[in-house]
């Protein structure tokens, strides 16, 4: 083959790479569109990807999250050693929330579905959602084993060439609080894998292909030898870090040593505090995807996700220690500490490429899944009016810790990716008014780049009535950590608005009348805060971020009466 013929058909590859992440993109839009649970189309806690007969990911949607993406690329090879893909025919769907064989807890739902092409099997397309409800005690960390937080649904085939499985919808709907939406919700993920592979025959039948075999190759080595690549500008060694967690029992100490080598960068976990009685539990697939994710960020962000660029990230996770839990433990709030896993990671990164690295974030979502009613209130309601049955989770985040050369991300969700869900999607679908949803000044990081900011939260129910939330909440007796002299970001804070302190984790009632106060944390700062640029500063000051009194004891900076920055004063005090 000549030179030129070769060239050509890396780049006609290159296309039917890049229209093949466009197809499963689209999959993932589908079913952002066709979603009945708020957490999905509102939030886009998702993923959707294409994998080989052997049921390794080729790609991904870049809509998703690294949790749902990096642990569905082991769930497929689950699916196959129960359904090989011999056995399948078009129209099956294959679908699982098992913790352990899919995403990590139960509110995830993953689909396997067939492609056929001319008659023939020639690539799965799979996808995971999380849902509202799947009964149990719902999501939050009160369960103590797995089968009190909701059903268990083992991989298990949901439709039968087109055709649904009737008594598998049955246990559905009477299992759920809410029916409707869950129903809706597998017919939303079936639907997109289905329109997935319809576009993937038509690309094939515009490129008269007629197997994803050599496409696989291609982006395999491609992706293997990039990955590759940028691990050995790393410098070798063996790195370790550290990071706590406030835990629900006691609080939860996450140990890393992280070892570059030649070809691979293996993380070892020993030190990691032993597992919990509650639902903050971490399954291994679960450390390993978001493990993974916080190691890629730094080392290898441009090379497209898939199982070759995976594959050089292997981890080490002791038995018995919280991000290795066995079944049947409690799991169902697992991101709580699964999240924390980035900036541990960036932790040891820090220390072999610190130009790289962020500074700590607020990093678990705040996601406080809130319930109302008669279940709530009970014989305690009395005569008094309750407000209907009903049951919602709605995602904020706090801040993200400050960059070398940018300040972080105000209320951002890192590492998850999830979008913030908008007041009026949550309101519309449930008897809660969000009364306040504001920025946190001074909850930033104070460095050479400022951390993001967190935000404050007012949340009751219609008429402030009595209702409960299942809280999940982190980083508020552990703040997140400054890097190169930058100052922690802010704390988080839960409260009721009559100053009552709640519990960070588990089902709190707010009683009527009253009202659910949570203030988010605030990103870390990246370098000594007096480096910071005094305009900058003076700006924060302007809009509302930075306090006149924080400007000066943070950040040696003075602030007239008009909030301009006075730099006679800013000059003194800087030479003080």
């Amino acid at each position: 083959m000549s030179h030129e013929t070769n060239a050509l058909t890396q780049i006609h590859r290159q296309i039917m790479w890049n229209r093949l992440i466009a197809v499963v993109e689209e999959q993932a839009q589908i079913m952002i569109r066709t979603a009945f649970s708020t957490t999905v189309r509102e939030a886009g806690d998702l993923s959707a990807g294409i994998f080989d007969l052997h049921g390794r990911m080729m790609a991904q949607a870049v809509t998703g999250t690294p949790g749902h993406v990096n642990s569905m690329a082991e769930s497929v090879g689950h699916f196959l050693q129960k359904f090989p893909a011999a056995t399948m025919s078009p129209g099956d769907h294959y679908i699982t929330n098992d913790p352990w064989l899919g995403t990590g807890h139960l509110h995830d739902l993953t689909v396997v579905t067939p492609a056929f092409h001319n008659g023939t099997i020639v690539g799965l397309f799979a996808n995971t959602a999380h849902v509202i409800d799947i009964g149990g005690l719902g999501m939050g960390p009160e369960g103590r084993s797995v089968f009190e937080e909701g059903m268990y649904i083992p991989i298990v085939k949901c439709f039968d060439k087109g055709v649904p499985n009737e008594t598998f919808f049955d246990f559905m709907r009477a299992g759920s609080r809410l029916p409707v939406e869950l129903e809706g919700d597998i017919y939303s993920l079936c639907a997109c894998n289905d329109a997935g592979a319809r576009r993937l025959v038509e690309m094939m039948a515009e490129f008269e292909m007629d197997s994803l075999d050599p496409l696989a190759r291609f982006i395999f080595d491609s992706s293997h030898r990039a990955t590759m690549a940028e691990i050995a500008k790393l410098p070798r060694g063996t790195f370790s870090g550290e990071i706590w967690s406030d835990g629900y029992e006691e609080p939860v100490r996450l140990s890393a040593a992280m070892d570059i080598q030649e070809d691979a960068i293996e993380v070892d976990f020993a030190g990691t505090s032993g597992l919990s009685s509650r639902g903050i539990n971490v399954p291994g697939a679960y450390c390993r995807a978001y493990a993974c994710f916080g190691i890629k960020c730094v080392v290898a962000p441009e090379v497209p996700n898939n199982w070759a660029s995976l594959a050089p990230f292997k981890m080490k996770i002791p038995e018995g220690c919280i991000l290795n839990a066995p079944r049947p433990y409690p799991v169902s709030v697992r991101h709580v500490i699964g999240h924390l896993l980035p900036d541990l990671m960036m932790g040891c990164l820090h220390q072999a490429v610190p130009e790289r690295v962020t500074a700590e974030g607020s990093s678990s979502l705040w996601n406080p899944p809130l319930r109302g009613g008669g279940s709530v209130s009970g014989q305690a309601g009395g005569n008094k009016p309750v407000i209907a049955d009903f049951e919602i989770i709605t995602f904020n985040s706090g801040g993200t810790g400050a960059r070398p050369t940018s300040d972080g991300l105000n209320a951002t969700a890192f590492p998850s990716g999830v979008r913030t869900m908008p007041v009026e999607a949550t309101e519309n679908v449930a008897p809660i008014v969000i009364w306040r949803k504001e920025l946190k000044p001074d909850s930033g990081g104070a460095g050479r780049t400022r951390g993001g900011m967190g935000q404050i939260m007012e949340i009751a129910a219609k008429g402030d009535l009595e209702f409960a939330v299942n809280a999940s909440f982190d980083r508020i007796g552990h703040a997140p950590k400054g890097r190169e002299g930058g100052l922690n970001g802010a704390n988080g804070v839960v409260t009721q608005k009559s100053g009552k302190v709640l519990r960070t984790k588990g089902f709190q009632i707010i009683p009527d009348g009253d009202r659910l106060i949570l203030e988010l944390p605030g990103g870390a700062g990246m370098g000594v805060p007096t480096d910071r640029d005094p305009d900058l500063v003076a700006r924060d000051a302007r809009d509302g971020l930075v306090s006149a009194a924080n400007a000066k004891a943070l950040y040696k900076v003075a602030i007239d009466a008009d909030g301009a920055l006075d730099r006679e004063a800013t000059a003194r005090l800087r030479a003080g």
